[in-house]
């Protein structure tokens, strides 16, 4: 054995435990993120977003009536977007703010669309509605003089919620409603609506949800879309993370865990010298070997299966015979048959690729036209009486 062996076998088991260590510091750097530093599905409604709940198409609507959509993702930014210009601002539940910090944020704007409506929020800007059931997702008829509702004719409906004083509600299904609006004395307007069933990029194209998202958002020429972050809770009042509801024994157990199992890795991991490479005491023939493997199909009725190492062999002999590459897919090699031969390309792909025998009797059919094709193109390549 050379000298250089041995190095290269202590270069590949170095290699092997760095490679071993930095996974355990990613395990581990990704489970104190979750559990320290707190996780918000930013895609879901998200202005920006172009998955399916995103709402990044009905931006773009609003934006080619030609509104100024302005994305805020973080409470001062909001401020200072609707201080600038009589707009419509556009949120999320905002569990981190309070509720004169919320009632505040609202009076900013001229008018409030709520895209996601918890209780909290339904109380404080919506004299004390509440939320409701849940429909089956139907479109429903707007049934109220609410403009941007009536407007819309029909849309789907979501989650439902119950109207409380002076509050108008539309697209009722089982005495709740899809929608809520209330005036404000200031001649703006608060409205509440489930976004998921009617602003999403999946949902916009449905019924009357394009013509209603028009309606409730773009009612001035400025939309603030504020993102709320966990940031922007005042101090003391941010809620837990799972970190901060955890013992504090987790972390040490942890640490624990980490250092038992990089113990037990270097316990048992340990090797006393390369591998030795055994010889084996029988050499067995490739003919026992493929009678073997047939009686194996055989006795499991799995025709096809024997067919398809069949069709590989035979792929494997017309590639040489056709000069392709060896990585040339079935179906092209079928293409490229057809067109050697002149024939249809569609039976041609059945004998090499599509069609699927059920008994040992179709086996049978199906391997005499794969020999009848490939003797077909031995003997259009190589002319009787020409030689290689």
């Amino acid at each position: 054995m050379s000298v250089a062996a041995p190095a290269r076998s202590r270069r590949r088991s170095a290699l092997g435990w760095v490679a071993l260590v930095v996974g355990l510091l990613v395990v581990a750097f990704v489970g104190g993120s979750f559990v320290y530093g707190g996780y918000s599905q930013r895609a879901v409604l998200d202005p920006e977003s172009a998955g399916p709940d995103g709402t990044r198409a009905v931006v773009r609507l609003l934006e080619q009536q030609g509104a100024r959509v302005v994305v805020a993702r973080d409470r001062e930014a909001a401020e200072r977007a609707l201080a600038a210009d009589d707009a419509t601002l556009v949120m999320r539940d905002a569990p981190m703010l309070s509720d004169d910090t919320l009632t505040a944020l609202a009076d900013r704007a001229r008018h409030v669309v709520l895209v996601e409506p918890r209780s909290r929020a339904l109380s404080v800007l919506l004299n004390e509605s509440t939320l409701g059931g849940f429909s089956d997702g139907s479109a429903v008829r707007a049934d109220c003089s609410a403009p941007a509702a009536a407007n819309a004719g029909a849309a789907r409906t979501g989650e439902l919620m119950t109207p409380g004083d002076e509050v108008t509600g539309c697209f009722p299904v089982d005495g709740e409603f899809a929608l809520l609006t209330a005036d404000r004395p200031d001649g703006g307007s608060v409205t509440a609506l489930d976004g998921l069933s009617v602003l999403t990029n999946s949902t916009l194209p449905a019924d009357g949800d394009a013509a209603l998202a028009l309606g409730v958002l773009g009612q001035t020429a400025t939309v603030v879309w504020y993102v709320p972050s966990p940031a922007d809770a005042a101090p003391g009042s941010a809620p837990p993370t799972l970190g901060d509801l955890t013992p504090p024994w987790v972390t040490p157990a942890l640490l624990l865990l980490i250092a038992a199992t990089l113990a037990a890795a270097l316990w048992r991991g340990r090797r006393f010298g390369p591998l030795v490479v055994e010889r084996l005491p029988v050499t067995v023939r490739a003919n026992e070997t493929t009678e073997g493997r047939a009686r194996l199909y055989a006795s499991a009725r799995d025709a096809g299966h024997a067919l398809d190492e069949l069709r590989r062999a035979s792929r494997a002999r017309l590639v040489r015979l056709l000069g392709l590459t060896d990585r040339t897919p079935a179906t092209e090699v079928a293409d490229a048959v057809a067109e050697r031969l002149g024939a249809d390309r569609s039976v041609v792909r059945g004998i090499l690729v599509d069609d699927t025998p059920t008994t040992d009797r179709d086996l049978v059919a199906a391997a005499d036209r794969l020999r009848d094709l490939e003797a077909s193109v031995r003997a259009a390549v190589r002319p009787e009486g020409t030689t290689r």
